[in-house]
Protein backbone atom coordinates (compact mmCIF):
# COMPACT_ATOMS: atom_id res chain seq x y z
CA UNK A 1 0.00 0.00 0.00
CA UNK A 2 1.08 3.56 -0.71
CA UNK A 3 0.63 6.27 1.91
CA UNK A 4 0.89 10.04 1.94
CA UNK A 5 3.99 10.74 4.01
CA UNK A 6 3.85 14.55 3.88
CA UNK A 7 1.90 17.49 2.49
CA UNK A 8 4.15 20.55 2.34
CA UNK A 9 3.38 24.14 1.38
CA UNK A 10 5.76 25.47 -1.25
CA UNK A 11 6.83 29.07 -1.92
CA UNK A 12 3.92 29.58 -4.35
CA UNK A 13 1.37 28.49 -1.74
CA UNK A 14 0.76 25.20 -3.50
CA UNK A 15 0.94 21.85 -1.75
CA UNK A 16 3.63 19.26 -2.47
CA UNK A 17 2.24 15.80 -1.77
CA UNK A 18 4.86 13.15 -1.00
CA UNK A 19 4.04 9.44 -1.24
CA UNK A 20 5.75 6.50 0.43
CA UNK A 21 6.78 5.03 -2.94
CA UNK A 22 8.89 8.11 -3.71
CA UNK A 23 6.33 9.83 -5.93
CA UNK A 24 5.84 13.59 -5.45
CA UNK A 25 3.28 15.86 -7.06
CA UNK A 26 1.95 19.38 -6.60
CA UNK A 27 -1.66 20.41 -6.00
CA UNK A 28 -3.48 23.58 -5.07
CA UNK A 29 -4.83 23.82 -1.53
CA UNK A 30 -8.44 23.53 -2.71
CA UNK A 31 -7.59 20.33 -4.62
CA UNK A 32 -6.04 18.79 -1.53
CA UNK A 33 -9.24 19.63 0.31
CA UNK A 34 -11.53 18.44 -2.50
CA UNK A 35 -9.91 15.01 -2.60
CA UNK A 36 -9.69 14.85 1.21
CA UNK A 37 -5.95 14.25 1.21
CA UNK A 38 -4.08 14.22 4.52
CA UNK A 39 -0.83 12.90 5.87
CA UNK A 40 -0.66 9.18 6.75
CA UNK A 41 -3.75 8.32 4.69
CA UNK A 42 -3.59 5.60 2.02
CA UNK A 43 -3.30 6.79 -1.57
CA UNK A 44 -5.60 4.25 -3.17
CA UNK A 45 -5.55 3.44 -6.87
CA UNK A 46 -9.01 4.99 -7.25
CA UNK A 47 -7.95 8.30 -5.68
CA UNK A 48 -4.77 8.44 -7.75
CA UNK A 49 -6.66 7.61 -10.95
CA UNK A 50 -9.17 10.40 -10.20
CA UNK A 51 -6.33 12.87 -9.60
CA UNK A 52 -4.73 11.81 -12.85
CA UNK A 53 -7.92 12.14 -14.90
CA UNK A 54 -9.33 15.28 -13.30
CA UNK A 55 -6.18 17.25 -12.41
CA UNK A 56 -2.82 16.11 -13.72
CA UNK A 57 -3.58 15.20 -17.33
CA UNK A 58 -5.74 18.28 -18.13
CA UNK A 59 -3.21 20.56 -16.44
CA UNK A 60 -0.22 18.93 -18.17
CA UNK A 61 -1.92 19.33 -21.55
CA UNK A 62 -2.56 23.02 -20.90
CA UNK A 63 1.01 23.52 -19.70
CA UNK A 64 2.41 21.79 -22.79
CA UNK A 65 0.30 23.98 -25.08
CA UNK A 66 1.43 27.09 -23.21
CA UNK A 67 5.10 26.10 -23.52
CA UNK A 68 4.74 25.52 -27.26
CA UNK A 69 3.07 28.90 -27.76
CA UNK A 70 6.32 30.65 -26.83
CA UNK A 71 8.76 28.50 -28.80
CA UNK A 72 9.00 25.32 -30.82
CA UNK A 73 10.42 22.47 -28.75
CA UNK A 74 11.49 18.90 -29.35
CA UNK A 75 9.68 16.05 -27.59
CA UNK A 76 12.64 15.58 -25.25
CA UNK A 77 12.70 19.28 -24.32
CA UNK A 78 8.97 19.31 -23.64
CA UNK A 79 9.17 16.17 -21.51
CA UNK A 80 12.01 17.69 -19.50
CA UNK A 81 10.10 20.92 -18.95
CA UNK A 82 6.94 19.12 -17.77
CA UNK A 83 9.00 16.96 -15.42
CA UNK A 84 10.58 20.12 -13.97
CA UNK A 85 7.07 21.44 -13.38
CA UNK A 86 6.31 18.41 -11.20
CA UNK A 87 3.91 16.43 -13.38
CA UNK A 88 3.71 12.63 -12.91
CA UNK A 89 5.03 10.49 -15.77
CA UNK A 90 1.56 9.32 -16.81
CA UNK A 91 0.41 12.92 -17.19
CA UNK A 92 3.53 13.81 -19.18
CA UNK A 93 2.96 10.89 -21.55
CA UNK A 94 -0.67 11.90 -22.02
CA UNK A 95 0.28 15.53 -22.69
CA UNK A 96 2.91 14.51 -25.25
CA UNK A 97 0.42 12.25 -27.03
CA UNK A 98 -2.10 15.09 -27.05
CA UNK A 99 0.13 17.76 -28.62
CA UNK A 100 1.67 15.23 -31.01
CA UNK A 101 -1.79 14.27 -32.27
CA UNK A 102 -2.20 17.87 -33.46
CA UNK A 103 1.38 17.97 -34.84
CA UNK A 104 2.33 20.70 -32.36
CA UNK A 105 5.58 18.81 -31.75
CA UNK A 106 7.47 17.29 -34.64
CA UNK A 107 11.20 16.63 -34.20
CA UNK A 108 11.76 16.30 -37.93
CA UNK A 109 10.06 19.60 -38.70
CA UNK A 110 12.05 21.30 -35.93
CA UNK A 111 15.34 19.86 -37.20
CA UNK A 112 14.67 20.94 -40.78
CA UNK A 113 13.75 24.47 -39.74
CA UNK A 114 16.93 24.73 -37.64
CA UNK A 115 19.08 23.48 -40.52
CA UNK A 116 17.55 25.89 -43.04
CA UNK A 117 18.04 28.83 -40.67
CA UNK A 118 21.65 28.10 -39.65
CA UNK A 119 23.20 26.34 -42.62
CA UNK A 120 24.72 29.56 -43.97
CA UNK A 121 26.58 30.24 -40.74
CA UNK A 122 27.21 26.87 -39.03
CA UNK A 123 28.93 23.65 -40.01
CA UNK A 124 27.18 20.30 -40.25
CA UNK A 125 28.97 19.21 -37.08
CA UNK A 126 27.85 22.30 -35.15
CA UNK A 127 24.25 21.91 -36.33
CA UNK A 128 24.30 18.24 -35.36
CA UNK A 129 25.54 19.18 -31.87
CA UNK A 130 22.84 21.86 -31.54
CA UNK A 131 20.05 19.46 -32.46
CA UNK A 132 21.33 16.66 -30.24
CA UNK A 133 21.27 19.10 -27.31
CA UNK A 134 17.58 19.57 -28.08
CA UNK A 135 17.13 15.81 -27.62
CA UNK A 136 16.59 14.98 -31.29
CA UNK A 137 17.88 11.56 -32.33
CA UNK A 138 20.95 11.27 -34.55
CA UNK A 139 18.98 9.27 -37.14
CA UNK A 140 16.47 12.12 -37.55
CA UNK A 141 19.26 14.71 -37.67
CA UNK A 142 21.25 12.86 -40.32
CA UNK A 143 18.16 12.31 -42.47
CA UNK A 144 17.21 15.98 -42.25
CA UNK A 145 20.76 17.11 -43.03
CA UNK A 146 20.77 15.01 -46.19
CA UNK A 147 17.50 16.60 -47.29
CA UNK A 148 18.06 20.21 -46.21
CA UNK A 149 21.77 21.03 -45.89
CA UNK A 150 22.85 22.48 -49.23
CA UNK A 151 25.47 25.04 -48.19
CA UNK A 152 29.10 24.71 -49.28
CA UNK A 153 31.21 24.50 -46.15
CA UNK A 154 34.22 25.96 -48.00
CA UNK A 155 32.12 28.93 -49.13
CA UNK A 156 30.85 29.32 -45.57
CA UNK A 157 34.40 29.36 -44.24
CA UNK A 158 35.34 32.03 -46.78
CA UNK A 159 32.33 34.08 -45.70
CA UNK A 160 33.35 33.85 -42.03
CA UNK A 161 36.93 34.79 -42.93
CA UNK A 162 35.71 37.83 -44.82
CA UNK A 163 33.36 38.77 -41.99
CA UNK A 164 36.32 38.76 -39.60
CA UNK A 165 38.38 40.81 -42.08
CA UNK A 166 40.83 37.97 -42.51
CA UNK A 167 42.89 37.96 -45.72
CA UNK A 168 44.99 34.80 -46.21
CA UNK A 169 47.56 36.52 -48.43
CA UNK A 170 48.25 39.16 -45.77
CA UNK A 171 47.96 37.07 -42.61
CA UNK A 172 50.89 36.05 -40.47
CA UNK A 173 51.37 32.45 -39.47
CA UNK A 174 50.08 33.29 -35.99
CA UNK A 175 46.92 34.87 -37.48
CA UNK A 176 46.41 31.83 -39.71
CA UNK A 177 46.73 29.49 -36.73
CA UNK A 178 44.21 31.61 -34.81
CA UNK A 179 41.77 31.51 -37.73
CA UNK A 180 42.25 27.75 -38.06
CA UNK A 181 41.37 27.27 -34.37
CA UNK A 182 38.35 29.56 -34.72
CA UNK A 183 36.98 27.52 -37.62
CA UNK A 184 37.83 24.15 -36.08
CA UNK A 185 35.98 25.07 -32.89
CA UNK A 186 32.89 25.63 -35.01
CA UNK A 187 33.01 22.11 -36.35
CA UNK A 188 34.44 22.64 -39.82
CA UNK A 189 36.53 19.70 -41.15
CA UNK A 190 40.28 20.30 -41.40
CA UNK A 191 40.25 19.56 -45.12
CA UNK A 192 37.71 22.28 -45.83
CA UNK A 193 39.54 24.74 -43.58
CA UNK A 194 42.84 24.13 -45.35
CA UNK A 195 41.22 24.49 -48.78
CA UNK A 196 39.71 27.83 -47.75
CA UNK A 197 42.93 29.09 -46.19
CA UNK A 198 44.72 28.15 -49.40
CA UNK A 199 48.33 27.71 -50.23
CA UNK A 200 49.31 30.74 -48.13
CA UNK A 201 49.09 28.46 -45.09
CA UNK A 202 51.95 26.38 -46.44
CA UNK A 203 54.01 29.24 -47.86
CA UNK A 204 54.12 31.53 -44.83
Amino acid sequence: MVYITAIKQDKNYKRKVCLSDGTDFVLYKREVETFGLREDMEMTEDIYASLMEQVFIPRARRRAMHLLEHMDRSEAQLRCKLKENGYPQEAIDAAIDYVASYHYIDDERLAKAHIRFYQESRSRVRITQDLMKKGISRDVIERCLEEEYTASQVDMIRFLMEKRHYHPSEATREEKAKMYRFLAQRGFPSGDINRALGECWEDS
